[in-house]
This record gives C-alpha cells, sequence and structure tokens, in this order.
C-alpha cells in the first residue's frame, strides 16, 4: 500500500480515499492533487514514486510535467494582457503579428486562436523539432500556413500549434516569452511553483514519466468490433491524413521526447508546463478569488475569459467539445465540478480547473501516462471533491 503524504480539511476525507485507491486500483505510480476552497488549501496530498527507475520518492516538491494543462496557464497569461488593456481578444491576429496575415489570415481574430476556430491544426511542412524547441521556426511556419478549414465556421483541438499561435501573440505584445512573462507576472506574484520552460536549476525535482498505451487498440481491430459510438473516430484514426492524425504531427519526427532536458527547458506552451499539483490549483484558485490578497483575473474580465466560444462536433478529437477563450469547458467525458467550471486537461490524466460556484480550485499531476478510455484517476478525485461539497 502507497503511504500518502499531506493534510485535508475537515469534510474532504473522500478526497484522500479516492487518491489512496487511485494507486492500489487505477495505476498511479507517482502523484500529486491539491484543492483549494475560498482562497485556501482543503486538500493537499502527494505519495508514490517520483522515478520508477532510481527509486526516487515523489515529495511535496516534486515537480511533473503536465501536457495540456499548461494550456490553462498560457490562456490566462493572455487575459492577463487583455486585462491591462495591452490585448483586444477580438482584434485581428496580424494588428500584432503582421507576418501572421499571409494566405488569408488577415481577419482572424485572436480570440479564434485561443478558442481552437482558425483552422491551423497542422502545418504542410513539418517542422524539425530542434527547429520548433527554438521558436522561431515555428511561429515563421504557422505565421505562413493557409488554414485547413474556412476560420470561424467549425473548431478542432489545435493540440500542439494553439501553444506557438497563442504563445507568439503574447510575445508580441509583451515583449517577453510566454514563458518568461508568466514566470514574472503570475507565478512570481502568486508563489507559484510552475513554470514554462523549466529553469535548468529544477531540474533533478522533476519527476519521470511511464507511458501505459490503451490495453485495445481499435486501430487494429475490425470495423464491426468497434463499439458504433467510437467508429466515426476510430476511423480518423485510422486516415493518416485525417485532422486527428495530422495535428499530432507538425514537428519532424512527430514525437518529442518530454522526459529529455532539452524539451523541458524550452517554452511549449500548448504542451510542457512544469509544476506542481498545489501551484496548478493555486492559479486557478486566484482567478476565482483572492490567494493571500492577490486575484489574478477582475470578475468582468473572468466571465469574458470562461464564455462559450465554440461547441459542439470536434474536428481534430470527433467527439463533442466546448471552449471558451483558452479554457475547456465541461462536457459529459471532461470531469469538472459543475455547469460553470472551466479549465484544461492534459494528455495521460493531470487536470487543472476552478468552480467559481464553489470557489473551488483543483490541480493533479501525475507521472504515469494512461491512455485510453479506461482511465478514471481524475474522475474519481473530482467526484470526491464533489462529494465532499455535498
Amino acid at each position: 500500500m502507497t503511504t500518502i503524504n499531506g493534510e485535508v480539511a475537515s469534510g474532504f476525507e473522500p478526497v484522500r480515499e479516492a487518491f489512496s485507491a487511485n494507486f492500489d486500483q487505477r495505476g498511479d505510480i507517482g502523484a500529486a492533487v491539491c484543492v483549494y476552497q475560498h482562497g485556501r488549501p482543503v486538500v493537499d496530498l502527494w505519495g508514490g514514486t517520483a522515478d520508477p527507475d532510481t527509486g526516487r520518492l515523489w515529495e511535496r516538491d516534486t515537480l511533473q510535467l503536465v501536457y495540456s494543462a499548461t494550456k490553462g496557464a498560457t490562456a490566462t497569461a493572455a487575459h492577463l494582457l487583455a486585462q491591462r488593456g495591452a490585448l483586444d481578444l477580438d482584434a485581428p491576429v496580424a494588428t500584432y503579428w503582421p507576418e501572421f496575415a499571409a494566405n488569408g489570415k488577415a481577419e482572424i481574430p485572436v480570440r479564434w486562436l485561443l478558442s481552437h476556430q482558425a483552422g491551423l491544426v497542422a502545418l504542410d511542412q513539418p517542422v524539425p523539432v530542434d527547429e520548433a524547441l527554438a521558436w522561431q521556426p515555428m511561429a515563421a511556419a504557422l505565421a505562413a500556413q493557409r488554414p485547413l478549414w474556412t476560420p470561424g465556421t467549425a473548431h478542432g483541438y489545435h493540440g500542439r500549434t494553439w501553444g506557438w499561435l497563442v504563445g507568439e501573440v503574447i510575445r508580441r505584445v509583451s515583449g517577453r516569452t510566454p514563458g518568461r512573462f508568466f514566470a514574472d507576472e503570475i507565478a512570481a506574484p502568486l508563489g507559484l511553483d510552475f513554470s514554462i520552460g523549466l529553469p535548468t536549476r529544477e531540474r533533478d525535482r522533476v519527476s519521470r514519466m511511464v507511458y501505459r498505451p490503451p490495453e485495445v487498440d481499435l486501430t487494429t481491430v475490425p470495423t464491426e468490433s468497434v463499439p458504433a459510438e467510437l467508429r466515426e473516430q476510430v476511423a480518423a484514426w485510422r486516415d493518416p491524413n485525417s485532422f486527428s492524425n495530422r495535428a499530432f504531427q507538425v514537428t519532424d519526427p512527430a514525437e518529442m521526447d518530454f522526459n529529455s532536458p532539452e524539451v523541458q527547458a524550452a517554452e511549449l506552451p500548448s504542451s510542457n508546463g512544469i509544476g506542481t499539483a498545489r501551484g496548478l490549483a493555486r492559479m486557478y484558485a486566484a482567478l476565482v478569488g483572492e490567494v493571500d490578497g492577490k486575484r489574478l483575473l477582475a470578475p468582468d474580465t473572468l466571465a469574458s475569459a470562461t464564455e462559450e466560444q465554440a461547441t459542439g462536433m470536434d474536428q481534430v478529437m470527433v467527439i463533442p467539445s466546448r471552449f471558451s477563450s483558452g479554457y475547456m469547458l465541461p462536457t459529459e467525458t471532461n470531469p469538472m465540478i459543475g455547469p460553470n467550471s472551466f479549465g484544461h486537461t492534459g494528455r495521460g490524466g493531470s487536470l487543472g480547473f476552478a468552480d467559481p460556484e464553489h470557489s473551488i480550485a483543483f490541480g493533479y499531476a501525475m507521472n504515469h501516462i494512461i491512455s485510453g478510455a479506461d482511465d478514471e484517476r481524475a474522475t474519481s478525485l473530482v467526484n470526491a471533491v464533489r462529494k465532499s461539497l455535498a
């Protein structure tokens, strides 16, 4: 049985039970979960193994890469610039990034980048990984790229390109890289243990990820054996030219080693945020209220930031999805507390979100990256929070 460290406030014991069960029953190796309520931590737990190769234990300050949960941090940076009047989300991207106007993109507003409506999910010519990590070659490729659908007429998850698109706007407006802006204006004032682009001095604190493929690869089974509700999605996975595949093949080679020092040190604002569950939860807590006297977004800015912008069938994920300007919104398959929740999931299970109605903020980070629909870890923790609030 895995030793669980940390504390829970009275009434939140179900979260400790669910967190322990994630190790005993649902495959967690090393993980942490944190919940804030009314600006104060009510759950702060961690346990397990940070590096299975060496046996290094998961400590209170262990850092974890959270994949696309990073997008919530990057979106927050964009909305902070909007709140300060430096960025107009309804202005054309080309206002701030003139080169972006190429190939019929002159009228695309910033808000469509944030809400996955720009049609820039893939590149006609993928960029070598080392050039993508260097930033500017990828930004230039996206500025030159033609949209793959008429912008504003559909939405599809810009799983990888989103970070360079939104990040370049942040860079043009602020004069700082998105990771530097986040560090200076969000992480430092709030004392967040979270970064986009890992400082070299923090490398030894990072947990090592372990990957588990789906127990059943649906792309290899006969079509008649695929559940009817998944057949359209599986057909997209089988098609090498589908948006579902091309969206995650924007570099050459398509896969990056997210355990490598080079990838962790680069700034990938869609996918390589590294921090603690505590840091993730604390950021969301400061979006819906004050944390130690500090609040990130005013109520009117938050209302604009979390207003639904895109809903319906996702052109990439081939399932229904909902997005505000940068945050995921609740769906039947997206575990959050209630209809006003907002946040972002990450590949393999990580999750950060807030629920303003209950003044709840949540962060979950783990190193066992589980693919497929059988991963119930985050859902079980969210259900436990909901039970604690009942």
